[in-house]
């Protein structure tokens, strides 16, 4: 069936806005007949943009005008106070309008998650939605769950409690995992480690018999696979996060360098090419981009704020997986048990 599924996207969202979000969009509907991209933003922008890649009447394409931009710097409150007729906030009210099963954004993160708490509201029993996102880990297709990744600078011990309950029904209706690993990241793996929040969460998710809790976890460990959902506030994860993609490009950059600086690295670079392409690709950060704003009555995609044109692509594709395999449903059937039985 052609377009059964409408994603609403804020096509004035990021770094460089409709530059990168149009040609993204327009990747995406060739590589899915069934997609439909809602374009919210400046209606004069959007049709130069569309009419130079020659679709400006793409059946899968359509244009919902709004006249206001959050920017990139712009407080939370005042985004939601004076913004309604922004390119975000009307991407967010199709998905509550039920117009959009689902909206992707690379706006100003704040502004994102205190609009789409206002806008859709959270689920049942869920005080505070979380970004959450995939990670690749040395084990071969496997990949982990991390939240919160800059949503919440700061949680007390029942909110980190909620997102690890939210993690562990992601992590077994998006991924099938039976009794997901669930553990909390920390300065160290032994209980007495820690802040006193840290250690009240753990034992919150220690004492819940629907969890699978297997506790504390290092940052050298987040790769490692010894967990399937690991835990922290927004911002640890959110430097935790930018820390590894940044590694990620140093040591890709390192190695282009010494493999391009002599004949014979040269000669060994491309005698490895196909290898080293293959060894890079699972830590190319383009395609983890798309963070879900989990907990909420509905379907939000974060995109990094900076993402490249096949970045923002990845996010779009995101927000039709979850849409495709009904997530805040699935999850909040999940959570009607989890979060009672503490």
């Amino acid at each position: 069936m052609l377009n059964d599924l409408t994603i609403a996207l804020d096509v004035m969202g990021g770094d460089k806005g409709p530059l990168v979000t149009i040609p993204a969009a327009i990747l995406a509907i060739q590589k899915s007949q069934r997609l439909h991209l809602i374009l919210c933003g400046d209606e004069k922008v959007i049709q130069e943009l569309l009419s130079a890649h020659k679709v400006l009447t793409h059946p899968q394409l359509s244009i919902f005008a709004t006249s206001e931009v959050v920017s990139m710097d712009e407080k939370p409150s005042s985004a939601l106070r004076n913004k309604k007729n922004s390119s975000m906030r009307k991407a967010l009210d199709l998905v509550k309008e039920g117009k959009a099963q689902a909206c992707v954004s690379a706006g100003n993160t704040g502004a994102l998650f205190a609009t789409a708490h206002y806008v859709l509201k959270t689920l049942p029993g869920v005080e505070r939605p979380a970004l959450i996102s995939s990670l690749p880990t040395h084990e071969d297709n496997k990949h982990v769950f991390m939240l919160d990744l800059g949503a919440n600078v700061f949680c007390d011990s029942t909110i980190l409690y909620q997102f690890g309950v939210m993690g562990s029904a992601m992590a077994e209706e998006v991924d099938g995992i039976e009794k997901p690993r669930i553990a909390l990241l920390n300065m160290g793996e032994e209980d007495i480690k820690g802040s006193d929040h840290i250690k009240m969460a753990a034992s919150q998710l220690n004492a819940n018999t629907s969890i699978n809790y297997v506790g504390f976890i290092e940052g050298n460990d987040i790769f490692t696979n010894k967990a399937d959902v690991i835990v922290c506030d927004g911002f640890v994860g959110n430097v935790a996060l930018k820390t590894c993609e940044g590694v990620a490009k140093l040591v890709y950059e390192k190695l282009k360098h010494v493999l391009s600086k002599h004949f014979f690295a040269r000669f060994i670079g491309k005698l490895l090419a196909s290898t080293l392409k293959k060894l890079f690709k699972p830590l190319n950060p383009d395609q983890y981009n798309g963070a879900s704003l989990i907990g909420l009555r509905g379907i939000v995609i974060k995109s990094h704020g900076n993402a490249s044109v096949l970045a923002f692509e990845s996010a779009i594709f995101e927000a039709m997986k979850e849409v495709e395999r009904q997530v805040p449903i699935k999850i909040k059937n999940k959570l009607a048990l989890g979060l009672t039985d503490k």
